[in-house]
This record gives C-alpha cells, structure tokens and sequence, in this order.
C-alpha cells in the first residue's frame, strides 16, 4: 500500500518518461497550455479510480489535494479539453506497458467484448452520441444503449489492445476490424495494439469455421473457441471447461474496468471525451499491474494498492 502522493509521483515520472522517448516534440501554435503533456496524461490516468464518483469529484480533490503538484491546475473544462486533445497519447501510453511488462510473450491472449452503457435504452430522443451509440444486448447487463468495447489480454490480465463500436455491433464484425487494424496499422486507430504473437482464446460468439479461417489466413490470427453445442464435432464437456476457465480472467479485467475505474458510470456527450476516458481507464489498470509487479504483490490486486 502506497500514498497518493508516491502513486501520482511514479506515474508522472512515467509518463514524462514516455512522452520525452516516444512522442515527437508538442508543439502548437498561440500560447503555452497550462499544463504539459505529462501533467495531463497524469491527471487524466489518475482520475479515472471509482472513489471519484464523477470528473467534478476528481476535481474537487486535485484542487484540494494536488495543487503542491499542480500548481498551474487550470479550471475543469479546461482540463477537460486538454484530456481530449491528448487522447492518442493517452491511448499510446496505456499500451506502453505492453513493452514494459514483455505482455506480448504469453502463450495465449484472451479477447471478448462488454457492453459500455452511455443512456438508458428506454429514454426518448436523441440522447448523447447520437448516431454513434445504439441499442445492444449484453449478458452482464440485458439490453442497453451504449458502445460495445472489445479488449485483448494476456493471461495475467495485461490489456494489449482494445476498441469499441456501437452496441448493435456482434462480435464477429467488431473482431474482423481488431484483427484487421493489427495486421495492417491505421495512424488514427492505434488503440488495437500489435499482433499477438501466438493464438487468440475467445467465446462462441467468435466460432464460426469460415471467419476463423479466414482470420488466420489473411490477418495471422488464429482464434481458438469452442464448438457451438449443436457443432457436428462438439468438445468434450473437460474441454469446454478448461477453455472457460483460462478466459476467466479477462472477466475479472471487465469487473476492474467497470467498477474499479467507473467505466459502468461514464456518460459521454462527445466521442472523444469517450475516447480519452477509455484510454485513460486502460492505462491505470495496466499501470496498476506495473506498479503492483515492482512492489512484489500479486499483479490485479488494485483494492489496497492506495492507502487514501
């Protein structure tokens, strides 16, 4: 367990850090921002933890609690647009932990998606995201209007790529663009990470014997699901469980990113408010794990990590 200011101290060393070795110089036309690129990547990671039940309660304790660190910490809309200005850098430094932690030399990644609310389903008009959220339906949570967010991690619950697409999206679609975006990189959507460099584990709603082949043959990505029940060669009922039990893991990152860093609470007015914050979610949870990892405690043990 760690203080505040010692966990807001390595994570700003760190993303000075990234930024000075990865990221060109920050040069923009008219006057300095008030704060750096470090500082925002900063205080946008950190203030994605659940105990700020919103962006104003993160504020209120920065000015409260940050300003020694911060001291040109500038009004909250301001702090808003610049996490939206740096949300690619964000996204970059979330999966810069991919190369700190060797993530990428697992023997397996595990990639499912989840529902991301941003309304209620049953509300009337237009709401937020107009013609970018839709109604979906999710497991965890029936139906909803919202993003579908599709994630890859390894086995000790690293995120090595993630995106997101309309809630209406099915699995296979969404991972089609995934491996896609992998296997041949767009500058604008960075966020999908690398190409693993060994098989996929995923759930029926990635079966299907044509698109697995096709994903193996075009894009290098083989993905291992079990056969649908009705499947003329069905899995015997071990394998089926040793299957679910390997892809354990990445539900225990969902409940992370859904509760421990309030993603089930966000409700953007604007993409790349939504963009920025689900970078910035991914990060903490990845930086969590580095930090958990340099302590010598187990790696998703985020709880006690902050002595608040």
């Amino acid at each position: 367990m760690i203080d505040t200011d010692t966990f807001v101290t390595v994570l700003y060393v760190l993303a000075d850090d990234f930024c000075k070795a990865n990221l060109p110089p920050d040069i923009r036309p008219g006057p300095n921002a008030s704060l750096s690129r470090s500082e925002v990547i900063t205080l946008a990671v950190f203030g994605q933890w659940t105990r700020f039940e919103s962006e104003r309660g993160f504020y209120r304790f920065a000015q409260r609690h940050l300003r020694p660190a911060f001291p040109s910490l500038p009004h909250r809309s301001q702090l808003n647009r610049l996490t939206r200005r740096y949300r690619e850098d964000i996204t970059a430094f979330s999966l810069y932990f991919v190369e700190l932690l060797q993530a990428r030399t697992a023997h397996y990644e595990i990639i499912d998606s989840s529902g991301v609310v941003t309304r209620d389903a049953k509300r009337r008009g237009n709401g937020w995201l107009p013609g970018l959220s839709e109604i979906g339906w999710s497991n965890r949570i029936g139906w909803y209007e919202g993003m579908r967010l599709l994630c890859c991690i390894n086995p000790s619950g690293i995120i090595t790529g993630f995106g997101f697409a309309p809630a209406n999206v099915q699995d296979r679609p969404l991972a089609e663009t995934f491996f896609a975006l992998r296997h041949t990189p767009h500058p604008d959507l960075q966020s999908v990470g690398q190409p693993a460099l060994c098989p996929y584990v995923a759930d029926k709603g990635f079966a299907g014997k044509k698109c697995q082949q096709h994903w193996t043959e075009d894009y290098g990505a083989q993905v291992i699901t079990s056969p649908r029940r009705n499947s003329k060669t069905p899995w015997p009922k071990a394998m089926r469980r040793w299957l679910a039990s390997i892809r354990q893991i990445i539900e225990t990152v969902y409940d992370k990113l859904h509760n421990t860093f309030r993603l089930s609470r966000e409700r953007p007015h604007h993409l790349t408010g939504l963009q920025a914050r689900l970078a910035a979610k991914i990060a903490l949870h990845n930086f969590c794990i580095w930090l958990n990892v340099k302590l010598g405690r187990p790696r998703l043990a985020f709880a006690d990590l902050l002595d608040w």
